[in-house]
């Protein structure tokens, strides 16, 4: 179907809605895509999705993307509007990710770590050399290269507990005391802000400006300590729920999430002694870059906790939570799209009065 451009409200928006359509089915001789290619073959942007979503669930992560042609934040906006409309049944035990069975799991502060190092799936040791044999059906690569794998080993200690047992990192306390974790999805953000909302902030935020965050403290702009990757976990856990009618809890779900540790010097003060502190991220599915830059940020929130001046972006709560949402960003500049006839012609009117009066100010000798 031609462009044809269509005036007058209601039948315009109609027209749009059906060239959106042609548009996301496209050539109607090639095959569509499922839901199944989608969810199997774009794994990472599935992530993303469900991550920022704020909703476990592949296929419908996949059908969001389906839906938005592959906009992953038109995908995130669809995704956490459907979510609203869900039922709450039940809310899960917390997880303990010392239960995850683990795919990947490296460490960037001992060579050595118990277990050893677990490479699993990642784009790290790759060529970043496009693979013109995928356009062809496949990757010759990965149907020519043998299994090798050893068995993974039963004994994945917490890298951090090396340094633990010298009393050398920062104890791992609860900062809630008790309470029940503040929930972001279902009440609106306060400040000051407890880590539980922070890091339920993070988990949600936005990835391109969570990255942007952290590598301006990468840069120097909170602190000049250099931080270090303790551990990253990819790998399967099992959610819990406890029916009241059991009084046990019993597994509903398996989810696939990457928990990051990373660590930082402290140069101690008056009363603490020099050691390393923790930043915290954990994501749905694999995402290592969004819980690396969590963590990070996560400490850089943490500043005041040890007496550090809150200077730079990264540190200031108020900043970070306020402008991390993708959503509410998206939602924000495409609102300026929308028409704004009035408002416009006010700002209009008063330049036109404003050059006015300084012209009628300016004297015969002024006039060059």
């Amino acid at each position: 179907m031609a462009y044809v451009a269509v005036k007058g409200g209601e039948q315009a928006i109609l027209n749009s809605h059906k060239l959106i359509a042609e548009e996301r089915r496209g050539d109607p001789t090639v095959p569509e895509l499922s839901l199944e290619q989608i969810g199997d073959q774009f794994g990472l942007a599935i992530d993303r999705v469900m991550n920022e979503g704020s909703i476990y669930d592949r296929r419908l992560a996949a059908l969001a993307l389906k839906q938005a042609r592959g906009d992953s934040a038109e995908a995130i906006f669809l995704l956490r509007a459907y979510r609203t409309t869900l039922p709450r049944i039940a809310v899960s035990e917390p997880i303990d990710t010392t239960q995850m069975t683990v795919r990947r799991r490296v460490s960037a502060t001992f060579k050595d770590i118990p277990g050893g190092q677990l490479l699993g799936p990642t784009y790290d040791y790759t060529h970043r050399l496009l693979d013109f044999s995928l356009a062809e059906g496949g990757s010759k690569e990965c149907l020519e290269t043998p299994n090798t794998e050893l068995p993974i080993d039963s004994d994945l200690s917490r890298v951090l507990d090396i340094l633990d047992d010298e009393n050398l990192v920062e104890q791992a306390v609860s900062h809630h005391g008790g309470k029940e974790p503040f929930d972001l999805t279902r009440s609106p953000k306060r400040l000051p802000a407890g880590r539980d909302q922070r890091l339920q902030n993070l988990a949600r935020a936005d990835e391109g400006f969570i990255v942007g965050l952290a590598y301006s403290i990468a840069r120097g702009y909170s602190g000049s300590s250099h931080p270090y990757v303790a551990e990253i976990r990819l790998g399967e856990l099992d959610v819990e729920i406890i029916p009241e009618d059991l009084g046990f809890p019993i597994a509903i779900a398996e989810v696939t999430v990457t928990e990051c540790q990373m660590i930082s010097l402290f140069h101690g003060s008056a009363s603490t002694p020099a050691h390393f502190t923790r930043g915290y991220g954990l994501t749905f599915g694999h995402c290592e870059r969004k819980a690396i830059s969590m963590a990070l940020v996560d400490r850089a929130l943490r500043a005041r906790e040890f007496d550090e001046e809150v200077r730079y972006p990264a540190q200031d709560e108020e900043f970070v939570l306020s402008h991390s949402d993708g959503v509410e960003a998206t939602g924000l500049i495409s609102h300026y799209k929308l028409p704004h006839y009035v408002d416009f012609q006010a700002d209009l009117q008063l330049i036109r009065k404003m050059r006015a009066q300084t012209a009628g100010k300016q004297s015969p000798s002024d006039d060059r």
